[in-house]
């Protein structure tokens, strides 16, 4: 009985060592830093981010839960949502934010002083207001920017190579984010050396969307560009729809644009920044103080070409460009 009791008694303390880390798990421990994410994208939209950022926390050795808690909340494209975020994430006291795209970036400024942040997808943090400098940010912002000065002028060299003779490019912007306006300047500078005429739209619904390209077409643009935008991201769909049905070559900054069916796309590797915001997180809540952790650049790219929309358009897409291209779609 008493060697009964005693086997008893060990299956019983083993079973409580691995329950007990278990109760603990689901309840916040006041050692284990929290960190919230902040996104003005649909989750549906940008779930694949929001993994990515997980997937650079795994890397960088944290387990949820047990070295770290982490909280997300979504805008669901909706800006004006972004300062009542931003207050729930306060609320619970989070040790660091991480704040994905310009407006958010800029709510979270004007509504906290205190907590460190890590932007990621901010096209110009300096003339947002957010840093200083890119080496030397000098505040409590850092993070992964957007934009490069050449990718602009990319972006109008690979439609000029696509489309033969293209003098008149189109440009779907929204004026309610920041960022755009600095997209503006640098597309307009790079159209200015390549001899290419812009003609900007600003779109804030559906209806000016179509209305847009309408006019885009009544004008004889040869060829679109959209900015990069949650809204215009949200509208993706029937972007790509009007494009095609206008027959109008258009290049994108994400690749999701071609799986609508869109023509091109290309821009920063996003999964790439938002795993990369892991990197800042964990200097942060090792010490690190944001106004001395340079800000970084995008440092991979994706150039994707859809070959049945070139050949729906009548395009005869250079060899050239379909070597350079990351992926084809047949």
């Amino acid at each position: 009985m008493a060697h009964l009791r005693r086997r008893e008694f060990i299956t019983l303390l083993g079973s409580a060592a691995v329950a007990w880390p278990l109760t603990a798990h689901g309840q916040p421990r006041p050692n284990i830093p929290r960190v919230g994410y902040l996104f003005s994208l649909t989750e549906a939209e940008g779930r694949h981010l929001w993994e990515a950022c997980r997937q650079g926390l795994r890397e960088m050795g944290y387990v949820e839960g047990r070295d770290i808690f982490v909280e997300s909340r979504w805008a669901e494209g909706r800006y004006e949502r972004l300062p009542g975020l931003v207050a729930e994430l306060e609320q619970i006291k989070v040790d660091v934010m991480v704040a994905a795209a310009t407006p958010t970036n800029l709510a979270v400024k004007a509504r906290t002083s205190t907590i460190p942040v890590v932007f990621v997808a901010v096209a110009d943090p300096s003339r947002a207001g957010l840093i200083a400098s890119l080496s030397r940010p000098g505040g409590r912002f850092t993070g992964l920017s957007l934009l490069t000065p050449e990718m602009s002028g990319k972006r109008l060299e690979l439609l000029a190579e696509t489309v033969r003779g293209l003098s008149r490019v189109a440009v779907l912007l929204n004026p309610g984010n920041p960022s755009n306006s600095v997209f503006l300047e640098e597309t307009q500078a790079a159209a200015k050396k390549l001899g290419i005429e812009l003609q900007s739209f600003e779109v804030r619904n559906s209806q000016e969307v179509e209305q847009a390209i309408e006019t885009a077409i009544a004008g004889h643009a040869s060829a679109l560009t959209a900015f990069d935008d949650p809204f215009i991201h949200s509208h993706r769909g029937r972007i790509v729809a009007l494009a095609a049905q206008n027959r109008l070559p258009a290049l994108y900054g994400t690749r999701e644009f071609v799986d609508e069916g869109g023509l091109m796309a290309y821009g920063p590797n996003r999964p790439d920044l938002y795993r990369r915001t892991a990197t800042f997180v964990d200097k942060i809540l090792k010490g690190a103080k944001p106004a001395d952790l340079p800000v970084e650049q995008p440092t991979r790219f994706e150039f994707i070409i859809n070959l049945k929309a070139a050949k729906a358009l009548g395009l005869d897409v250079p060899t050239a460009l379909l070597l350079s291209a990351n992926e084809v779609i047949e």
